[in-house]
């Protein structure tokens, strides 16, 4: 059974920058697309940043040219590096697999797919 666990979130000012990484076990983690995605409070899920299996990385408007995804695949790690944080980007952020279907489910598309438990980052003016 896939796992996938978050770390490296936290509290910093504007402008400040955070790494996060997303370690997976119990599935093919090099051979899958991977997302990183968000949930502010009160707001809706949304899809910062995914990954191809291959590399192609591809970014939200909201945080292209400040947010570089990548991932590891000898250690089966998903990384983000946030930089120049807004205190907009403040969430809870998940990692997930199958970008595809974790794209359908953060619009409530469907159900399932599998995510890590979320981290939070919290971004201060």
């Amino acid at each position: 059974e896939g796992q996938l666990v978050e770390s490296g979130g936290g509290s910093v000012q504007a402008g400040g920058s955070l790494r996060l990484s997303c370690a997976a076990s119990g599935f093919t983690f090099a051979a899958d697309d991977m997302g990183w995605y968000r949930r502010a409070p009160g707001n809706e899920c949304e899809l910062v940043s995914t990954i191809r299996s291959g590399g192609t990385p591809y970014y939200s408007d909201s945080v292209k040219g400040r947010f570089s995804i990548s991932h590891d695949n000898a250690k089966s790690t998903l990384y983000l590096q946030m930089s120049n944080l807004k205190p907009e980007d403040t969430g809870v952020y998940f990692c997930a697999a199958d970008s595809y279907v974790a794209t359908l489910r953060c619009r409530g598309e469907t159900r399932g797919g599998l995510w890590g438990p979320g981290i939070q980052v919290t971004v201060s003016s």
